[in-house]
């Protein structure tokens, strides 16, 4: 088992409904999350969330992001343009672009190339002109996109356009991520790209937060160091909303960070496959 220390809440959720009419889609969500630190190394967090169609997931992700807001409850995280009080850094409720938000169609400006993208990205930074730059083009050395800065969405493949909108969200977000199913329709290739890609972040700044989801449990239980189901509680109820109904930490399991897939991690696969078909 890895060692590691909790630190700061990096993301609280408290009671989050989100209803359109008469309808609940997701009821009464609450998670916190908090930062981990590995010594000797930098160590982002992933999180998962996994759950049957039709169980809230995307609506929850447009709350994280704030581009939905809540019929209850609130979404914090913390507030570094503030100065911690009693040793506490001060929380905010968060709002539209604060929490950047990959969908799965990879979004791009068709009228501008990559490097503009991203210059676009950094347009609410103080930093100068050259500082931009150096910081561009070291992102874009460390994703392998470096020889593609001037070419325009439409020259490039799924996988290039998927990472440019990953670190144009990287640059101007900060330090959340959340991504709706990334791995949806991706090849092998592709695959080991956008996880190639989760890696750079994670050890790029240890308050580096993924959030994704997807129906691939075992990308799920390799990638994540918590791992939540959303799903119904009376599933047999056909107007029941999406809830958190399970909750797996792979830290505390010792299964988080490890470079084999084991006979735990296959035994893990299964308890969240019986998790999801209950719920």
């Amino acid at each position: 088992m890895t060692t590691y220390e909790r630190r700061d809440t990096i993301l609280h959720v408290e009671n989050i409904s989100v209803s359109y009419g008469n309808k609940t889609i997701i009821r009464n969500v609450n998670f916190e999350e908090k930062d981990t630190a590995v010594p000797g190394k930098v160590q982002g967090q992933v999180i998962a969330f996994l759950g049957r169609s039709g169980r809230g997931k995307s609506t929850l992700f447009r709350v994280l992001t704030g581009l939905e807001k809540p019929a209850t409850g609130k979404v914090l995280i913390p507030d570094y343009s503030r100065q911690p009080a009693n040793g506490q850094q001060p929380a905010k409720v968060v709002e539209e672009g604060d929490v950047g938000f990959v969908d799965q169609k990879y979004t791009l400006f068709r009228h501008k190339t990559l490097y503009q993208s991203l210059l676009f990205a950094l347009r609410k930074s103080m930093s100068s002109t050259a500082e931009k730059h150096g910081r561009i083009m070291q992102y874009l050395s460390d994703w392998g996109l470096e020889k593609i800065k001037d070419q325009y969405p439409n020259e490039m493949s799924g996988g290039q356009r998927q990472r440019t909108a990953i670190l144009e969200q990287l640059l101007s977000s900060g330090n959340y991520m959340v991504l709706d199913e990334p791995f949806s329709g991706l090849d092998v290739g592709n695959i080991e790209n956008v996880k190639a890609a989760f890696e750079l972040i994670n050890r790029s700044h240890e308050l580096n937060t993924i959030i994704f989801s997807t129906h691939d449990i075992e990308l799920a239980v390799q990638l994540a160091d918590s791992i939540y189901i959303l799903g119904h509680k009376n599933c047999a109820g056909s107007d029941d909303a999406g809830t958190i109904v399970h909750h797996y930490d792979l830290k505390a399991l010792g299964l988080a960070w490890h470079p084999n897939f084991t006979p735990q991690h296959l035994e893990l696969v299964q308890n969240i496959r019986s998790s999801l078909l209950a719920s």
